[in-house]
């Protein structure tokens, strides 16, 4: 399977080439840029420019972007004003969020990228047919303005009563929207029905995957086999998404922890060792689980 690693790992650092280029050393081939505003300004023309000269001299791809969740650079500890979602149901608000999410694609004019990935919602926001409403005419105008930027939208499922499987399986059956899907593991491990269910819902609009693990309650973005309390039975999610290996990546979207002193090359060898679980027989599959 094709191996990306989201700069979610470092997102608490100014994306220089000096990561960038550690990732393609470490042999991993692509990446997602997650956009906090600490991270990736996206209204910052320099730091743009330089990145676009950066990519179309190396051998690194840019798979995919992760639309911005917050517009100050403290993960919205700045107030309830720094929350970018498209579900706010006052219009002139959410014109100016749907204007910055706007903004960030147009990292795509200068480093081309395959997909956006979108939430619905903030973290434990509530079910209503207003949020419905607001996020479907939110999706309209950003999927046409990625769309003339060869960009697609894929949906993200997360911790909230808007994004499960289940909901975004309705949402898209009611709006027709023509966007695809990232299958998010570690949130389908926090009270969604679990992973396998949520991959049966949603598997055949999946196009991107985030890959991290947690303890079933918190989104914790834990390295997968590590010894923090992860809770993921990789073994059988790697069988599961192994069925579909040339259909969508596999994707890690982990938390920086000051205890592994060289995470990118931790996740190289995490990709390995996803790989050895998917190709294992279904033998010894079954033997470890005796």
């Amino acid at each position: 399977m094709n191996h990306v690693l989201s700069t979610h790992l470092f997102a608490n650092h100014r994306l220089t080439i000096v990561w960038l280029d550690r990732i393609l050393r470490a042999g991993i081939p692509a990446v997602e840029i997650f956009c906090a505003r600490q991270h990736i300004d996206w209204r910052n023309r320099a730091q743009i420019a330089e990145l676009g000269h950066w990519f179309r001299d190396s051998g690194l791809q840019l798979w995919s972007m992760h639309s911005p969740m917050y517009n100050d650079e403290f993960w919205g500890r700045s107030g309830p004003q720094a929350v970018i979602t498209i579900t706010e149901s006052v219009k002139s608000k959410r014109i100016v969020m749907v204007d910055e999410i706007k903004r960030a694609v147009e990292i795509a004019e200068v480093v081309p990228f395959r997909y956006l990935v979108q939430h619905i919602g903030a973290g434990g926001e509530e079910f209503s047919e207003r949020a419905v409403e607001a996020a479907f005419v939110s999706l309209e105008e950003i999927g046409i303005f990625a769309r003339q930027r060869g960009v697609q939208l894929l949906l993200e499922n997360i911790p909230n009563a808007l994004a499960t499987p289940e909901r975004l399986h309705s949402f898209l059956e009611q709006t027709h929207l023509d966007v695809g899907y990232c299958f998010d593991v570690g949130h389908a491990n926090i009270h969604q029905g679990g992973i396998e269910a949520g991959f049966e819902i949603m598997k055949d609009r999946i196009r991107s995957t985030h890959l991290h693990d947690n303890d079933g309650t918190q989104d914790s973005h834990l390295f997968p086999f590590s010894d923090k309390g992860g809770t993921v039975d990789w073994r059988r999610i790697m069988r599961l998404l192994g069925d579909r290996a040339e259909q969508f990546p596999l994707l890690l979207e982990l938390k920086e922890d000051p205890e592994v002193l060289h995470p990118v090359e931790a996740a190289a060898r995490i990709f390995d060792r996803l790989e050895e679980l998917a190709a294992a027989p279904v033998e010894e599959e079954e033997e470890a689980r005796r």
